[in-house]
């Protein structure tokens, strides 16, 4: 079954809760900036769990220390879904 997208309005509430990301190309996105390559590795490993424990995949990159993540659902049209939201929540806490 597809997950529905967010209405803009969803979007925007959504968005007031996760600071740092922001809508980009109908996506959620964020960049993260750690101490060192390893600390970035970390994250993206701790993250690929959260991602895989929810069935939802995030799009990302990693140069070193930077890892810029973005989130669409696929089966909406790789349009924003609450998939999208709830991941970014459980990366923004990973973060922190």
């Amino acid at each position: 079954m597809a997950t529905p997208p967010l209405t803009p309005d969803q979007i925007a509430a959504a968005l007031r809760e996760l600071p740092g990301w922001t809508l980009d190309r109908d996506a959620l996105a964020r960049a993260f900036q750690f101490g060192n390559f390893k600390e970035a590795l970390t994250f993206m490993v701790r993250a690929g769990f959260e991602a895989e424990a929810m069935g939802h995949h995030p799009e990302w990159t990693n140069v070193y220390n930077r890892v810029a993540v973005r989130l669409t659902t696929h089966d909406a049209g790789n349009r924003v879904t609450a998939k999208d939201t709830e991941l970014a929540k459980r990366i923004s806490a990973l973060a922190a």
